[in-house]
């Protein structure tokens, strides 16, 4: 008995070869000549824009110097800068005293520390920011790269904080960020805290004056306590 059937549609256009293997025509074939010059074309076109992205990024500044002018309790004309740094969170206070001589004050945002670097004694002294001191440098944090240059500080609001410095209660520099341990790299490092004043029977030992954008000025005077 001879038996015979009708190939479907699907099996029309495949043919037997001379091995009896399945021959897929041409129509159905992988187009591998296209893909390649395609696919490197692809991997071109991504290389190219992360590039550009990438440089974008790196062209944008992470820092910005601000100066300010203000005057002091005497009536002379005080000049600070401050240095904004976005990638560390960090605004950095410049304050000439005498010529070739400046305190440093460093608010590490991150961290929640205030590190100020006077001319002397050689050391460093930390406080731990309070709300008072975030509303300081908000002129910074809220208004991130803006174009400012130079601000003048007008006399609106003068104020004295008083840090009590306890002798003994040195900072293992191994604990601190990097932005502080290269302020403080060749100093030791002390804790200091806010207190209402040293009172009448110890003196200040030496004061930090210091100008903020909203017109602000702050006297921060240190005196050490006993051991």
């Amino acid at each position: 008995m001879v038996r015979c059937w009708k190939h479907s549609e699907h099996h029309l256009d495949q043919t037997l070869g001379t091995d009896g293997d399945l021959v897929v025509p041409f129509q159905f074939r992988f187009p591998h000549k296209a893909f390649w010059p395609s696919l490197t074309a692809v991997l071109l076109l991504f290389i190219l824009v992360f590039g550009l992205t990438g440089h974008f990024r790196k062209s944008q500044p992470t820092t910005q110097i601000v100066r300010f002018s203000s005057q002091d309790q005497t009536g002379i004309i005080v000049n600070q800068s401050a240095v904004v740094d976005w990638q560390n969170d960090t605004v950095t206070f410049y304050l000439e005293s005498t010529p070739n001589q400046r305190s440093t004050v460093l608010y590490d945002i991150r961290q929640g520390l205030i590190c100020y670097k006077p001319v002397h004694p050689k050391a460093c002294f930390l406080q731990k920011m309070e709300e008072s001191d975030y509303d300081k440098v908000r002129f910074f944090l809220h208004e991130p790269k803006q174009k400012v240059q130079y601000l003048i500080v007008n006399e609106t609001l003068r104020q004295t904080e008083f840090l009590s410095v306890i002798g003994s209660s040195l900072v293992d520099m191994s604990t601190l960020e990097e932005p502080l341990q290269q302020l403080c790299q060749d100093r030791t490092v002390h804790w200091t805290q806010k207190t209402d004043g040293p009172g009448k029977q110890r003196l200040v030992y030496f004061c930090i004056d210091i100008c903020f954008p909203s017109n602000i000025c702050v006297s921060v005077c240190f005196y050490y306590l006993p051991e």
